[in-house]
């Protein structure tokens, strides 16, 4: 056998947990609750009115990312 073949399986057990720790719950679910925040809070402001217009779809990202990193592992 070839070096290669056995280096392979060490790989694929770095990338795998490279992966899992990028897919971390934690600081995608802080993310998405700090893009929510801040689209409720273009919403409240009077100052800016392109704020206001993109407050909802902000607000909306946020919501969507959060239900998505919901179902991350742990």
């Amino acid at each position: 056998m070839s070096s290669s073949a056995h280096s392979s399986p060490a790989r694929s057990t770095v990338a795998s947990s490279g992966r899992r720790r990028i897919f971390r719950r934690g600081p995608w679910e802080m993310a998405a609750s700090i893009i929510i925040g801040l689209g409720v809070v273009m919403m409240m402001q009077p100052f800016f009115m392109w704020a206001f217009t993109w407050s909802f779809l902000v607000t909306l990202a946020g919501t969507v990312m959060f239900i998505i990193v919901s179902h991350f592992p742990e």
